[in-house]
């Protein structure tokens, strides 16, 4: 661990100083992009004209600096929405993304772009250090957005199709939209491969050949209506729609033939409201409802002939129906000197009620908590203060009360309470222009997924799991720091170091009957370290051209349940990294770009086996051709040809000794996107 921090600490290091030493001019933004108060910069529309934008999208997505996230969309509002505001605030929907919403914007209807690090006064940063709030102009304006897309794989892969019509108006305070969409899904590691199964002494067991193809689609719409009501203002959004997947695979020799299918209906949707006036002197409400429901079945089958003699049939079959709702209120202070308090109360109710079978050769086999009805009441009390001490400083800090009743019922009966206090302070320091320092210091508390509690079923590497009655979420102290350097116009370094203690693990855990199950398992940690670079390339000779790559490392320890020795956690990259360019051709009236991910390495640790995923050279070509204002061309390539799943199973649980070595080695099918986008 010390040595793998030592070189990130030195490759930060060494970067910090090449920045530094191209941007000895304190030029934290350019003409166009302005530093206001500390820690905001404002971007108007002559900053993104070069691209010539369509949609707000487009605009956020050449912000420097910024990475737009659209939440992990756990439960709650509190800390599940996105790093993006709209004229101030979130959208009324979870559902409805903050990339979501600015596809559908056209760019024209944008005033400015604020681009907000480490908090401002009358701002909910959501727990993000960077967010942005696009403002938008209040004139009357209507617009409609046609798209078709289609992706295309080569060498008998599928071909899918889909589009969208959007409408929007607005006039002053009101505007409303339509959204109609026809989707498409899939997979980009689909294509052939090879999978060879070695016993313990590496002699082949299994030498199959392998192909596969994941592919879905759904139908949706969305309504969306905003405007003056009782002295505020109100948003009000609805959505329902329906979708599928299948994936199949199969695996064939000179005597075998495994096939493994999956195939899975859905529908749900989403209304929302949200609702802010003013109720006294620098003091604002804020309230907010949102229901969310869906449902779903879906059956995985497996089937093998060997030698030509057909095998018991394994089917895993489900149905689920699930449903949120959350009610939410808040009460915002701002002074006028720079201090904004808010005070505040969330109150959801979830639930997930699903029902699973198995059978093998059409004989039921029963499994723990195959049916299973999962309740949560959770209540938060919050309160936040944001103080802009200075020119130079800004200070966060809040606090959240987090009380919670989780209830079972259906194949086992459980009840548990859970009470949780997340503090949280921030400082954000800019002492010079192109030059800011966030420190973090934060308790977060993670959510549970409540198909943990029930039993599951991967057919296609023959795992069944058990389910779970006894899982609380894990917590996490956070401490981090950030430091940024802004150079050349719109160039930025920045270099972050992280460190999280860890209680209540989440991974896998052995049960009985030799079943496996997510479980909490002890306490742990995680160190990350990321470094990335966005570099203007005009004066370097390439007018118009964006460099940008990113670095990051983690490093984290859990002891594992099973063995009682030190490893990593599940599902934590050691490394990653990726470089992107772009360039702007207003010649042509074209631009195009490349991004190269360098890959990872993935570990998974059951107790039964231990799974890595290794990823790499994923590469990316694309053009975009915009002959008018209100018409454009885009076409993708994505080559990716090295995929490889190393499965190592074990004949003893405790030794953990090797029962074969499975390397799944796939070469993921070629495959074009193309959108064609018309406005009127």
């Amino acid at each position: 661990m010390k040595r793998t921090l030592l070189l990130a600490s030195v490759a930060m290091l060494t970067l910090t100083h090449a920045a530094a030493a191209q941007a000895q001019e304190a030029v934290a933004a350019s003409a166009s992009a302005p530093e206001g108060q500390a820690g905001v910069l404002t971007f108007q529309p002559d900053f993104f004209a070069q691209a010539r934008p369509n949609t707000a999208l487009e605009m956020v997505g050449r912000v420097p600096g910024f990475n737009l996230n659209d939440g992990d969309g756990s439960r709650g509002f509190e800390g599940a929405v996105g790093n993006v505001l709209i004229n101030g605030a979130r959208p009324a929907s979870k559902t409805d993304t903050g990339s979501a919403v600015l596809s559908r914007t056209p760019a024209s209807q944008v005033e400015r772009i604020e681009l907000i690090r480490g908090g401002a006064p009358g701002i909910d940063m959501q727990g993000f250090p960077v967010v942005v709030n696009v403002v938008l102009k209040r004139e009357a304006t209507i617009q409609h957005v046609l798209t078709a897309n289609a992706s295309l794989f080569v060498d008998g892969g599928p071909e899918l199709y889909g589009g969208s019509y959007q409408v929007t108006a607005r006039e002053g305070d009101r505007n409303w939209s339509l959204t109609l969409s026809d989707g498409i899904s899939t997979s980009d590691s689909q294509g052939p491969g090879t999978v060879v199964r070695r016993n313990a002494g590496g002699a082949v067991i299994r030498d199959e050949a392998v192909d596969s193809e994941m592919l879905g689609g759904g139908q949706s719409a969305r309504a969306t209506w905003a405007g003056p009501l009782a002295g505020g203002k109100i948003n009000l959004t609805g959505r329902y729609g329906v979708s599928d997947w299948h994936q199949s695979q199969t695996q064939t020799s000179a005597t075998t033939l495994r096939e493994n299918l999956f195939d899975q209906d859905s529908d749900g949707g989403e209304i929302g409201a949200v609702y802010e006036r003013p109720v006294g002197t620098g003091l604002t409400f804020e309230g907010r409802a949102i229901h969310q429901f869906s449902g779903g079945e879906g059956v995985s089958t497996n089937r093998t002939r060997l030698s030509g003699v057909q095998q018991a049939q394994q089917v895993f079959s489900f149905e689920n129906e699930a449903s949120e709702s959350i009610v939410r209120g808040l009460l915002r202070h701002e002074n006028g000197e720079g201090l904004t308090t808010e005070y505040g109360a969330e109150v959801a109710y979830n639930v997930l009620d699903t029902r699973q079978a198995f059978t093998v050769g059409g004989v039921p086999v029963p499994l723990p908590s195959d049916s299973v009805k999962v309740e949560e009441v959770r209540a938060q009390a919050f309160t936040r203060m944001t103080w802009q001490v200075s020119p130079a400083l800004t200070l966060e800090a809040g606090l959240r009360l987090e009380t919670s009743t989780l209830s079972q019922s259906g194949g086992a009966d459980a009840e548990k309470d859970l009470f949780f206090a997340k503090p949280r302070i921030q400082a954000t320091w800019t002492p010079a222009a192109g030059h800011q320092l966030r420190v973090r210091v934060e308790r977060e508390v993670g959510q549970l997924d409540f198909g943990d509690f029930a039993a599951s079923a991967d057919l296609q590497d023959e795992n069944v799991f058990g389910g779970n009655i006894d899982l609380e979420p894990d917590q996490r102290w956070i401490m981090e720091a950030v430091y940024e350097r802004r150079f050349w116009g719109d160039g930025v370094f920045s270099a972050t170091l992280r460190h999280d203690e860890i209680s209540d693990v989440l991974d896998r855990i052995p049960l009985g009957g030799g079943l496996t199950a997510t479980g909490n398992i002890g306490d742990g940690s995680l160190t990350v370290a990321q470094a990335s670079l966005t570099l203007p390339t005009d004066r370097l000779g390439i007018s118009g051209g964006r460099l940008r790559t990113t670095a990051t490392w983690q490093e984290s320890e859990v002891t594992d349940p099973t063995t009682g020795a030190t490893r990593e956690i599940s599902r934590v990259r050691p490394f990653d990294m990726n470089v992107g360019f772009t360039q702007d051709i207003q010649s042509i009236r074209t631009q195009w770009g490349f991004e190269w991910l360098r890959g990872f390495d993935e570990p998974t640790f059951d107790p039964d086996q231990r799974t890595d995923v290794r990823l790499r050279n994923y590469r990316v070509l694309f053009a975009e051709w915009k002959p008018t204002d209100d018409l454009s061309l885009r076409a993708q390539v994505n080559i990716w040809d090295d995929f490889r799943v190393t499965r190592t199973a074990y004949a003893d649980r405790g030794t953990q000794s090797i029962a074969y070595t499975e390397v799944r080695e796939v070469d993921p099918r070629t495959f074009f996107q193309l959108r064609l986008r018309k406005t009127f």
